[in-house]
């Protein structure tokens, strides 16, 4: 009852302070959706419909502070939008039970809106790393409690996630932890204080110790790809090396036995009935795309036994445990390339936060951030391609605070530098327009025309 009184004392004020301040209602709802601290406590709080609470106490915060003022049209914004639309046209035709089908939609399209509105509000640097660091304590919190209950237990046990939430499942949260570690990363490379730095550093090796102790075979694949991406991400790639191999070998080293015999598993697949029957239910996703390729299957469908039994009578009927082929059997190739486009989006604008911090020490933070969101995509590619979690907020998020960065990382350097804007792809407006550059690109652009 005590933890009851506490959470609701932290959260109705915050629900207020939400009304005057609507980016507060964006990151209340991200603390709520990733972390679900909700899920930690026992009693009524527990089961009270606070993302619906949250969501509405921002959207009538942005009529009352008019806020957010535009929408950035990026490619992930402009996907995200695509997407809604198409995943509402493939609901209508879908095949599943219409219950099952618009409850996954509604849950969905709460999830963009959100995506939206945190996008246009990511306008300034501060707001940025406010969410990067909610992002990683979310996630991190479970690492760390994950971590130290894996070395407590000498690894006997498995580490799972909140329960009834999307990373309840011990794969999932080995996914997700995998996520977060690189922004977890990045904190550590930003942060000005030496202890902050120790901290991250300690909760990143816990991290690493809970995601072993999830007990997760695509995790550990996910790791393999995540620490060869960070060694060649890495400035120090000799003693970065040495330092990634050892803590891994010092994890795997520390599980006990039964551990081992379920990693070595992964070799020989062909015996493992879970293995074969994930080939079998992607093989019942790629037959529901091709069956339907523009619209797929709809929403809940592999779940449907009477659905799946029209194109693999028989066939098992359940998560289909990929994120590339649950989407592809939903929704059909146009849907999944609509999704597929927001990590390649996602991705370029990284890259672009590289490029554009190259030779510019003022962007280090820009380029480190670009670094560590492509090992975070790699991450959610890898160890998602055995899981369910094509509709992952955590990781539209990411993809989402890409493109913010980059327009913040430019402006920072028109103000800082009188450079040309169109060195960074940018049109020309008249002042006074309605879409206006900063005003010192504006000003550069006065000064140019007078001297010629």
């Amino acid at each position: 009852m005590i933890r009851n009184l506490v959470f609701m004392a932290v959260l109705f004020p915050m629900l207020a302070t939400a009304l005057a301040q609507p980016f507060v209602g964006v990151l209340l709802w991200s603390w709520i959706s990733f972390m679900n601290p909700h899920r930690e406590i026992w009693g009524p709080a527990a089961n009270l419909p606070w993302g619906v609470m949250v969501l509405g106490a921002t959207l009538i915060g942005c009529v009352l502070a008019r806020e957010p003022r535009r929408l950035p049209l990026n490619g992930v914004t402009v996907l995200l939008m695509l997407m809604l639309a198409m995943f509402t046209l493939t609901t209508f035709t879908g095949l599943a039970t219409p219950a099952n089908a618009w409850t996954k939609w509604d849950r969905v399209m709460r999830v963009i809106v959100v995506l939206l509105l945190t996008a246009a509000m990511l306008t300034d640097r501060r707001r940025l790393d406010a969410l990067i660091w909610l992002m990683a304590i979310a996630i991190g919190y479970y690492g760390v409690r994950g971590g130290l209950f894996t070395i407590m237990t000498g690894g006997s046990y498995r580490v799972w996630g909140p329960e009834t939430s999307m990373i309840s499942d011990n794969n999932h949260i080995g996914a997700a932890m995998l996520v977060a570690l690189p922004l977890m990363n990045y904190l550590r490379l930003q942060a000005g204080h030496r202890l902050v730095r120790i901290g991250l550093a300690v909760a990143m090796v816990l991290t690493l110790f809970a995601i072993i102790g999830t007990y997760s075979r695509g995790a550990l694949l996910g790791i393999a790809a995540v620490i060869v991406v960070l060694w060649l991400r890495s400035s120090h790639k000799l003693l970065g090396g040495i330092i990634m191999v050892a803590v891994l070998a010092v994890a795997v080293n520390f599980m006990p036995e039964q551990w081992t015999q379920r990693m070595n598993t992964i070799g020989t697949y062909q015996e493992d009935a879970s293995a074969t029957t994930r080939l079998t239910l992607w093989e019942v996703s790629l037959r529901l795309a091709l069956d339907r390729p523009l619209v797929g299957a709809g929403f809940a469908a592999p779940y449907s036994q009477s659905v799946v039994d029209t194109v693999m009578p028989g066939g098992p009927a359940r998560a289909v445990h990929s994120i590339w082929f649950e989407v592809l059997g939903e929704h059909g190739f146009i849907g999944f390339f609509l999704w597929l486009g927001m990590t390649l989006a996602g991705a370029w604008y990284a890259w672009q936060l590289i490029r554009l911090a190259r030779k510019q020490p003022q962007l280090a933070w820009a380029g480190d951030l670009g670094r560590m969101l492509h090992v975070s995509i790699v991450a959610y590619s890898s160890a998602g391609t055995f899981l369910s979690l094509s509709y992952w907020d955590y990781y539209w998020t990411l993809l989402v605070v890409a493109p913010a960065a980059l327009a913040i990382a430019r402006r920072s350097l028109v103000q800082q530098t009188e450079v040309d804007p169109s060195r960074f792809g940018w049109r020309t407006v008249k002042p006074g327009a309605s879409n206006p550059r900063p005003a010192i690109a504006t000003a550069w652009s006065r000064q140019r025309r007078a001297s010629t």
